[in-house]
């Protein structure tokens, strides 16, 4: 038995009909030459066997009584294969749109609070041959790090499929449900720990707000130029109230000309992913003259995780970033969005120790649940004021090709959640030397031919971005300028600003990637 953090909890709290609240992912396969076996029942099979690697696969809930408190993670040894893991054959011709479109409709449907929250899908019928993989799987108990943890233990590295040892004898049937006072004393129990843990922290968390706000101060602005400090977000046709209708559309990108590209233009992935937001963004508004004066501004997941954890529950927090969609000139633009994200991420590092804290609540889940449903029904999403317009999400995944059941890996792409007030998230995903963006929104809001439209207009914004000038070429021109006012210091100051305003590609870690 195992208590949910506050956190992990409010993603089933703010679940209704219109709001599932599970993640995914869309993968294609290559199938092995010459296979001529039925490849759902290998992957079904290779799963089987692997259900107790992962405590995901094999836990339910178990809600307490009243919902007084948070509900508990029990293990559920009766798991229905059949019902988790699923086959569809698309129709002829089998196309991308097709499968996008499936996805779309796979992902609108709520999971099954009765059993372990998770789906899987193995999709035939592609036109190329390719088999595709989506799965789903609530967020309540993965987030988009420890879903990559996950994918280690589903996947292997090589066509080969390794043996795992295979689950410990049970000693006991597992029951199905716990009883009342089961289940109000882990409450009391958990409360107590999170509680003690809370006043632990105190010292540290003091010393954080401080640096925090030593941190803040050292970034306000100077007279005239833009100001760190971001105001609410206009309104936009993406902060509305939404259907559990969706629409789905992916893309792939070189990971290593990104890379590439950030380090000459001086910023990095991450930059470039927001700026390439930024710009398809204000052209889908503008030619529909929906362009808000102000700047959009993107809500950005961002990972509270320890280096080396690898707990499957949620540890993730928000910043704020400037797109700066008021901005003409481009340069000028990419600058302000790269400034805008690294104070961002400059806070929240300092803000890990207090951001991180569970802090249990008696109540929450029928008061939450409460305040989600008049939220989507009252329509408030278009009325109130929005900290953000868009979710905008940078996961790292793994840098090797995988295997699934003998067949490889090709595309990892993801697929998000969106929800009242922010209709579109776009989540960006590595994986073996790629960069696989996700499209997930409302279909009232984006429908799928738009969807399509957004990811035309994120290719040619990258084109835009491609044909900016290099930093290299602006420390050039500086320098003459600045050797004649002091032939040395000068000189070597300039070039320390430039160099701090281009990291090198390394820098685009763990750690300046959303999650």
């Amino acid at each position: 038995m195992d208590q949910l953090s506050s956190m992990d909890a409010s993603f089933l709290h703010l679940e209704t009909p219109e709001t599932p609240m599970h993640v995914g992912s869309l993968m294609i396969f290559d199938l092995p030459e010459g296979y001529q076996g039925d490849y759902y029942e290998d992957v079904k099979e290779m799963l089987g066997k692997r259900l107790h690697l992962s405590a995901l696969l094999n836990r339910k809930l178990a809600q307490m009584p009243f919902q007084l408190a948070e509900p508990v993670w029990i293990e559920d040894d009766d798991i229905e294969l059949d019902y988790h893991v699923r086959t569809v054959t698309l129709r002829r011709p089998g196309s991308m749109a097709q499968l996008e479109q499936l996805v779309a409709r796979l992902h609108a449907s709520l999971l099954d609070r009765s059993r372990p929250l998770w789906e899987m899908y193995v999709i035939d019928g592609l036109e190329n041959g390719q088999v595709a993989f989506y799965t789903k799987a609530h967020h309540s108990g993965v987030d988009g790090k420890a879903g990559v943890e996950l994918a280690k233990v589903l996947y292997d590295v090589s066509p080969k499929m390794r043996e795992v040892p295979p689950p410990r004898r049970k000693r006991a049937t597992a029951q199905y449900q716990l009883g009342v006072t089961e289940l109000l004393q882990a409450a009391a129990n958990n409360a107590a720990q999170q509680y003690r843990k809370l006043a632990e922290l105190l010292p540290t968390a003091a010393k954080a707000l401080g640096t925090a706000a030593t941190v803040m101060a050292s970034q306000r602005s100077q007279k005239g130029e833009r100001s760190l400090s971001l105001g609410l977000a206009p309104k936009t046709v993406f902060n509305d109230s939404i259907t559990n209708q969706r629409s789905y559309s992916t893309m792939s990108l070189p990971l290593a000309d990104i890379k590439v590209l950030g380090k000459r233009v001086g910023g990095t992935v991450n930059t470039i992913v927001m700026a390439m937001c930024s710009i398809a963004l204000q052209r889908f508004l503008a030619e529909r003259g929906l362009l808000p004066k102000e700047a959009l501004i993107a809500m950005v997941p961002v990972s509270l995780r320890a280096e080396g954890d690898k707990a499957m529950n949620n540890q993730v927090s928000a910043v704020r970033v400037d797109l700066a969609t008021d901005i003409d000139d481009l340069p000028t633009r990419f600058k302000a969005i790269h400034a805008s994200s690294e104070a961002a991420k400059a806070v929240v590092r300092e803000l890990k120790p207090v951001l991180g804290v569970d802090v249990p609540i008696t109540g929450s889940p029928w008061l939450m649940t409460g305040l989600a449903s008049l939220l989507g029904r009252s329509n408030l999403a278009s009325r109130m004021p929005a900290a953000g317009n868009v979710l905008i999400s940078n996961v790292p995944g793994p840098g090797q090709h995988l295997y699934m059941a003998g067949a490889r890996m090709m595309h990892y792409f993801p697929v998000s959640i969106p929800y009242h007030g922010s209709a579109l998230n776009i989540t960006v995903h590595s994986y073996a030397g790629l960069l696989e963006f996700g499209l997930t929104a409302c279909r009232r809001v984006l429908s799928q031919d738009e969807s399509y439209e957004m990811i035309e207009h994120l290719r040619a914004a990258l084109r835009e971005i491609e044909a900016l000038p290099s930093v290299e070429a602006e420390i050039v021109e500086l320098q003459p300028a600045a050797q004649a006012k002091a032939p040395s210091a000068t000189a070597a100051s300039v070039t320390v600003i430039q160099t701090d305003e281009v990291p090198p590609a390394a820098a685009n870690d763990k750690a300046s990637r959303a999650s």
